[in-house]
């Protein structure tokens, strides 16, 4: 149990940090990749867009409802004390265990796996394929870049939330403006026609399915959102910040996108960006050369870095809770006395995350294990809303989501929609995800009963 002799997470992070957060974990590698995975899906830009449309409104009420419970609970640990405070310590355990086991190691190793990816495009980097170890099982050049990356990143937050805060400020404008320039790039071409935005993908599965697929495509692209309410804790002034940063953050991230997608089906009809892997690339390339396609793959690599980082910063911080409140290992719960960050959460949450890195496995498999085990506590998240309304309506509550309760119940009712689509799609990761989540319940009563003992 907390005492008073242990040092404290530092509020060093002011509003330009909490809006790169924001901006910086969202924007990575799913506005250059998954846009080809939505064509293939619905088969036509303007369904493309309806995608992003829909993916982007339902994230900005996401991030509104989040906004109130963030301002309301400015605590470590976010979602986790949301679960834990509305429904019991046994599901914000399950949150938490889920999002420590599954969510983050595997979104942490979806963004390295990325990285590598792209960098592989380099042929300066082609040997990343090849085998550099035997161990008795063969691990790739490119593996070790992806775990050296998640070790730089993680020795960063190690050592201050501060300094993980500049680095996300600094590399969230470098991304902006890159992205910027992709989308000018794109709009200079000559060969470029707005009649491609009526053109049609032949091939695509099409109908409902087809579109939740697109949907969940583009969702994944707008991933990250929430990260910002796992380091309230260390926010300054975050009833105020937190709600300012995700309504803005989602908002700029959501006129990106349009733009970046735009300035590509601007260049290339529907079939070419069905077929190709890198659409972005593919755009910039046919309208400034082989340099051009160079330059995206740069720009997508600096952004996953950056990522990466707040993805890092974000996920420790919810194991860390959990053992504040004695419900996990205690050593997780242990605040650096210099550095004044969590850690040992820290250093545990790179370890999982390079074990899935050493196993092997690609960006698809990784992506898929992530995203159905994020939007079930996503939806149990935006739901605590409800109860905290009812239960405590005279509570402070610096901000009120706008458009209560329609926009948290679009948010939550959708957030179920894609839930079943997603497990429906992918049922083995699905199903282990589940198993996975429902292994916590003896590990919780485990600590429970411990934590019991302890109290005596």
């Amino acid at each position: 149990m907390p005492t008073a002799q242990r040092p404290e997470l530092a509020r060093d992070l002011g509003l330009s940090h909490a809006g790169a957060v924001v901006v910086g974990t969202i924007i990575g590698s799913g506005i250059f990749l998954v846009p080809a995975e939505m064509m293939q899906a619905v088969g036509s830009a303007k369904l493309v867009y309806l995608a992003w449309l829909v993916g982007g409104v339902l994230s900005f009420f996401g991030a509104l409802t989040y906004a109130e419970l963030g301002a309301m609970k400015p605590q470590a640990g976010g979602e986790y004390v949301y679960v834990r405070d509305a429904y019991g310590p046994l599901l914000g355990f399950l949150y938490a265990w889920t999002w420590f086991l599954i969510a983050k190691p595997a979104s942490i190793a979806t963004i390295t796996t990325g990285l590598v990816r792209i960098l592989g495009t380099f042929p300066v980097f082609s040997f990343f394929s090849q085998p550099a170890l035997t161990i008795p099982f063969t691990i790739t050049f490119g593996q070790l870049v992806a775990i050296g990356a998640t070790i730089l990143i993680s020795a960063l937050n190690y050592i201050g939330v501060r300094k993980a805060g500049e680095f996300q400020f600094l590399f969230t404008l470098l991304k902006v403006a890159t992205i910027l320039g992709i989308v000018a790039i794109g709009f200079s071409y000559r060969g470029g026609s707005w009649s491609n935005f009526a053109t049609e993908f032949t091939g695509a599965k099409g109908g409902v399915s087809g579109f939740f697929l697109a949907l969940v495509a583009a969702l994944w692209a707008y991933d990250g959102w929430n990260d910002l309410n796992m380091v309230a804790g260390e926010i300054r002034n975050p009833q105020r910040n937190v709600p300012l940063a995700l309504i803005w953050g989602v908002a700029t991230v959501g006129l990106l996108y349009i733009l970046v997608n735009a300035a590509v089906q601007y260049v290339l009809p529907a079939p070419l960006v069905a077929a190709s892997e890198r659409p972005a690339s593919v755009a910039v390339a046919l309208v400034v050369g082989t340099l051009g396609a160079g330059l995206v793959s740069a720009a997508m690599a600096i952004s996953m870095l950056v990522t990466l980082n707040g993805t890092i910063m974000s996920g420790a911080r919810v194991p860390f809770a959990m053992a504040r409140d004695g419900y996990f290992f205690q050593s997780i719960a242990e605040v650096h006395p210099r550095f004044r960050t969590p850690s040992i959460a820290i250093i545990v949450q790179a370890a999982l995350a390079i074990s899935l890195l050493l196993l092997g496995g690609s960006f698809r498999q990784f992506f898929s294990l992530a995203i159905f085990a994020e939007w079930l506590f996503y939806m149990i998240a935006g739901s605590t809303i409800f109860v905290f309304r009812q239960r405590d309506p005279d509570a402070d509550r610096p901000y009120r989501v706008w458009g209560y309760p329609v926009v948290p119940v679009l948010f939550v009712g959708v957030s179920a929609l894609l839930l079943y689509f997603t497990f429906t799609d992918n049922l083995p990761n699905s199903a282990y995800g589940m198993l996975a989540i429902l292994a916590g319940i003896p590990v919780f009563y485990f600590f429970a009963r411990r934590r019991q003992v302890t109290e005596k």
